[in-house]
């Protein structure tokens, strides 16, 4: 494999942990880094590492939610376990070799976060944030605006909001630290910091994982408008291997298609609720201060949550117990 690899993902002693938050006490496990949403554990036991049979990481999903580059106060009951078993159920889907070791307890997952954790694979994650878009929105729509380009690819004249693409496009952004904005960058600058062979396969991944996805999703009632995939190293297979979390409402924007309609803002399952009061006249928060979004009203989280229910149900076919 050519190109540069990028430095090892979890941090090392004395370097920055990511999110400061409570972590908790699993036996045989240590606490190493804490991202918006998900915690990192690394074995304290050895035993842990032979059982499946090389270098790994617990990631556990946590109740929190983020907006505007915030981590809120309020959590959403059950994100966590909705979020991992939504990213097991893809995973399971997707033709694409991936991180997960194991995610029950009967293989090693700590009682104590049973449905919201994996054991994973230690990979050396790459620094782009890979993103794959059907349909024009979000930062997308704005640069499209500005210069009738996404991540410097030329798209037709006279596209609006929600516009459906020809075809699915790779455009990557630079990953930030936490509370930073992440930054969309061009496919060179990726052949930069990686190397031509890696930005390939990344872009090849990345679009075949959205080309996938969205026709299971349309089957299901649901556009996938795009979709964010995170990749790694895996040193044990030397492959190119789906990390993070994937095709969740956290990572990607899932609209209804019985509601679709270009030329607008679309309603999608996610944390829309969330966003929309934290930008109303209601919530009194000022979004370019330094000042913390304020908790939630129990109505938004409410609503929030059963938007993630009801993604989860839509697309798996099963009811969340």
């Amino acid at each position: 494999m050519s190109g540069n690899l990028p430095q090892e993902s979890l941090p090392q002693d004395g370097q920055k942990r990511g999110f400061s938050t409570a972590t908790l006490d699993l036996p045989g496990w240590k606490h190493v880094y804490s991202g918006k949403v998900r915690d990192l554990y690394e074995p304290a036991d050895e035993s842990i590492v032979e059982r499946v049979g090389q270098e790994c990481v617990l990631v556990v999903a946590s109740d929190r939610i983020s907006a505007f580059d915030h981590v809120l106060s309020s959590e959403i009951p059950d994100k966590g376990r909705i979020l991992t078993q939504l990213s097991l159920w893809w995973f399971d889907q997707l033709d694409v070799a991936h991180h997960v070791l194991a995610s029950t307890v009967e293989d090693g997952v700590p009682a104590a976060v049973e449905g919201r954790a994996m054991i994973c694979k230690k990979l050396d994650m790459f620094p782009v944030e890979c993103i794959a878009r059907g349909y024009l929105t979000g930062s997308g729509l704005l640069e499209y605006r500005s210069s009738g380009t996404v991540c410097g690819i030329p798209l037709p004249e006279g596209l609006v909001d929600g516009s459906r693409l020809e075809h699915a496009i790779f455009t990557p952004s630079a990953k930030a630290e936490v509370g930073e904005h992440d930054e969309n960058i061009t496919y060179d600058a990726v052949v930069a910091m990686v190397g031509d062979d890696i930005a390939g396969r990344l872009s090849e991944l990345t679009l075949k994982i959205y080309t996938t996805a969205e026709k299971i999703a349309r089957e299901r009632g649901i556009i996938l408008a795009d979709t964010k995939a995170e990749f790694g190293y895996d040193a044990v297979s030397g492959s190119i291997t789906l990390g993070d979390e994937v095709l969740t409402p956290d990572s990607s924007r899932f609209w209804d298609a019985a509601t679709y309609k270009p030329g607008q803002a679309q309603p999608s399952y996610d944390k829309q609720y969330v966003r929309d009061w934290l930008t109303s006249a209601e919530s009194g928060w000022d979004r370019s201060s330094d000042t913390p979004p304020p908790a939630l009203p129990a109505d938004v989280v409410d609503r929030t949550r059963s938007r993630y229910v009801e993604a989860y149900e839509k697309l798996t076919g099963k009811a969340f117990a």
